[in-house]
């Protein structure tokens, strides 16, 4: 192969941008001397274009190619007019490797398929595309690793909520400093490097005797020096663009920091007169307020309000004001007045009664919404058996979601293949029984004796059952028709729940779950997905039932939507949102709650759920107030009146009087190490811990989802394929089974309906018929399961995995 670095070609361009700037004419390499190559362009927007060799294989060997790095790439085309058409391969320098084999060659390559065997026209030439390409690399590994640290965040509500135009401007302009910096960091090195070779090259030079070697090792030392003048060069470059771009910006950061102060100055004037308006109108308003003439105050008769006497209130410590939610709720919550309090201390007694609610006592007071430690129900049972604490840390395995869910755009969830890599190792129904988490609040609206306070907890029940889903962004594992799900905590905590999978097509899960302390709960679950692109909604179907067994309350009420942000770019994150009436069909009481959309410009706090509890005349009796994710207050109405604000509909909105808040539920916190185990709460790493006893069908048994549990993904892909296939299988054999049954004549033949089946499956241990409260055709529990597992009998379950 000839030496492509020494044969002699016509000069094909004049003048080019370089990297560098042009070189005295004093001192040329003897390379440059005898060829002229076409050197390569560094165009505005730092792409930098030039002819190279690239090996092709062992006949045509290396083959002249336009190469073109822009923006962290490196491209090749057989000639200048290809770009516009036809890109023959590119490589990503941000994980490429870059070696120098001689003093023309050179190698990019990114450690798998992509490897460019390259040379130059010379060595100067090659030393110019050499720090062209460090540079680059450099700066693409640098614009990775803020992608992989801070780019998720940016898309995140609470790093975009607060983001402006302004602030982003200014943050561009750093990062562009920034990367300037690191330029000049690079070519320091460069620039380090060539010098010690340029220094040893003087140092032989010094003792070489006078002979035939002494031009040799000038012309090393010419080219060295050449090669160290033009890295010093884009030293020299990079410094002054950076000085120009400081100096160019630092009058506009002057003017953007002054008017961000301006700004604040203002903003801080106009907050203290809304406080002095706001503060005005308030009292105004309690002054305006009749209230009936059981309960008037002496002070306040008809002649109108007594200046000064409204002031009374705004001094008082216990009383709370809730601002009003412009965006979210339809009303209005201002503090009640003192005497209220003072009535509620001297009159109320820990027992609650609907008669009390009707002349002015309260039944929700301090004592029965605090908790109580003192109460039975708040004594921790100590357990029989230690629960696990930690499960394996999850794997830092990489997928790409969009390789996957870009052909998945429309379709059902449940109908698409996924591998686990976007799984957490529980099923759906250990899902289903999170529910249960903060089965507290049950146990203690079993011991009300006002519906109304029952519903109170009822909804906060309703609530906490979304906190675990703030982080919890894998999606479980989908059930196999006929899985089980068993959880016995009637010695820890006086409950046990089952759930099995009813139907596969549409998915169904049935969940019953009673408790020793006068609480039964029910429900069968169906989920509806569908994968936007950017987001997935997933809508619950189905029906929720509590039942207290004391004073035979019945309540129902549905979940909300579960939609998933960020599905393609960005950190991924949950949100709930839609609204939920909890109905007691005994009484009529109502609790309407609704979970407010996030939105980026909203001035409300994310993920809030407010909800007003009314009597089946339509009277409000509680205002509930909190998110989704942390805790949820109850505040007593004492009066309630049309008034202040209008609406988003133009309509006025409802303003409550109400008692201080107390708090019906707070959220535990995770685990230490819970974002290594999936963001598991403390009961979802028991739930998928083995048991001695629990039936063949039961979650903790499925091989794939304890091999991911274990870290073995390659394993639990191919256990999941296989029970799949086996889980097809018997669901064609039932359908031939039904066919056979239903029209012999037709055996060995399609169905007519072209291959949509639907589920001929009869569960094991819940039974399809009409709800006897909602009129709707459910699944409920037929009984048998516990006494076959006292009896360790199983023998009619099938074999699923």
């Amino acid at each position: 192969m000839e030496d492509l670095g020494c044969v002699s070609k016509p000069s094909e361009l004049s003048t080019h941008k370089m990297l560098s700037r042009p070189l005295s004419d004093t001192v040329k390499p003897r390379a440059v001397v005898m060829s002229e190559p076409k050197v390569p362009i560094l165009a505005p927007e730092d792409t930098y274009k030039g002819w190279l060799f690239k090996w092709t294989n062992y006949i045509k060997g290396y083959q002249r190619r336009w190469f073109v790095l822009s923006n962290g790439l490196l491209s090749y085309y057989r000639s200048q007019a290809e770009m516009g058409h036809t890109c023959r391969g590119t490589i990503n320098l941000a994980t490429a490797n870059i070696t120098v084999e001689d003093s023309c060659n050179f190698v990019i390559s990114n450690g798998g398929t992509q490897t460019y065997h390259l040379k130059a026209s010379s060595e100067v030439e090659r030393q110019r595309w050499i720090t062209a390409l460090e540079l680059a690399k450099a700066k693409a590994s640098r614009m990775q690793a803020e992608s992989d640290d801070s780019g998720d965040d940016s898309t995140s509500p609470a790093a975009s909520q607060g983001a402006g135009s302004r602030n982003s401007e200014v943050q561009s302009t750093l990062r562009t400093l920034n990367s300037k910096v690191e330029d000049l960091s690079t070519c320091n090195d460069l620039i380090a490097k060539h010098g010690s070779a340029l220094q040893r090259s003087l140092s032989e030079l010094e003792g070489v005797r006078l002979g035939g070697e002494t031009s040799e090792k000038i012309r090393q030392v010419t080219e060295r020096a050449t090669l160290f003048r033009i890295t010093s060069n884009a030293m020299i470059n990079a410094c002054r663009d950076f000085l120009a771009l400081a100096q160019a910006h630092s009058k506009r950061w002057q003017k953007a920091l002054q008017a961000e102060r301006e700004q604040r100055v203002r903003l801080e004037e106009t907050l203290e007169q809304l406080a002095k308006q706001h503060n005005h109108l308030e009292r105004a308003f309690r002054g305006a307020t009749v209230l009936p003439s059981s309960q008037s105050n002496p002070a306040i008769d008809s002649k109108g309000p007594v200046p000064g006497k409204g002031d009374v209130s705004d001094e008082d410590e216990e009383n709370e004001f809730f601002d009003a939610c412009e965006d979210v709720q339809e009303f209005i919550t201002v503090p009640a007045d003192p005497k209220y309090h003072r009535r509620s201390g001297s009159n109320v007694s820990g027992i609650s009664s609907e008669l009390g609610m009707d002349d002015g006592t309260t039944s929700l007071d301090e004592q029965s919404l605090a908790s109580n430690p003192e109460s039975p129900q708040s004594q921790e049972v100590v357990p029989v058996r230690k629960r696990r604490s930690r499960i394996p840390d999850k794997p830092n395995y990489s997928l790409n979601l969009w390789s996957i869910m870009k052909n998945c755009i429309g379709k059902e969830l449940s109908k698409i293949p996924m591998p686990v890599n976007f799984n957490e190792p529980l099923s759906m129904l250990q899902r289903l029984s999170e529910d249960l988490e903060y089965y507290e609040l049950l146990d203690r609206g079993a011991k009300c004796q006002s519906s109304l306070e029952q519903m109170c907890y009822v909804a906060a029940f309703t609530v906490s059952s979304y906190s675990t889903t703030v982080h919890r962004t894998g999606k479980p594992f989908n059930p196999l028709l006929g899985e089980t799900f068993e959880l016995d905590r009637v010695q820890e905590s006086g409950y046990r729940s089952l759930c099995e999978q009813v139907s596969h097509h549409p998915p169904a899960a049935a969940h019953h779950a009673i408790s020793e302390r006068g609480w039964t709960l029910r429900q069968e679950i169906a989920l509806a997905s569908k994968f936007r692109g950017k987001y997935l909604s997933i809508m619950p179907l189905g029906s929720i039932h509590c039942i207290f067994e004391k004073s035979n309350n019945h309540y129902t009420w549905k979940k909300v939507t579960t939609t998933v942000h960020n599905i393609i770019v960005g950190k991924l994150w949950i949100d709930q949102s839609g609204e939920i009436d909890v109905v007691n069909h005994r009484t009529g009481d109502r609790c309407h709650l609704k979970f407010a959309p996030y939105s980026y410009f909203s001035r409300d706090v994310a993920r809030k759920v407010t909800g007003v509890v009314t009597d089946k005349d339509g009277k409000a009796h509680y205002v509930l107030s909190g998110t989704w994710d942390e805790k949820m207050e109850c505040s007593r109405v004492m009066q309630s009146s049309r008034g202040g604000e209008n609406g988003a509909d133009g309509r006025q909105k409802t303003v409550y009087q109400t008692l201080k808040a107390k708090e019906l539920w707070r959220k535990t916190p995770l685990p230490e190490g819970a974002e290594n185990m999936y963001y598991f709460s403390t009961l979802a790493l028991t739930l998928n811990e083995p048991e001695e006893g629990v039936a063949p069908t039961d979650s903790r048994r499925r091989p794939d989802q304890r091999l991911m549990e274990q870290g073995r993904w390659e394993e639990a892909n191919a256990e999941k394929q296989r029970l799949e296939e086996k889980q097809r299988t018997v669901r064609r054999e039932r359908e031939r089974e039904a066919n056979r049954s239903a029209n012999p004549a037709e055996e060995g033949k399609e169905p007519a309906d072209g291959g949509v089946h639907h589920d001929n499956y009869k569960p094991m241990w819940f039974e399809r018929q009409v709800d006897p409260m909602t009129r709707e055709p459910t699944h409920i529990y037929r009984g048998g399961y516990w006494e076959a597992k006292e009896q360790g009998n199983w023998d009619s379950c099938p074999d699923i995995f």
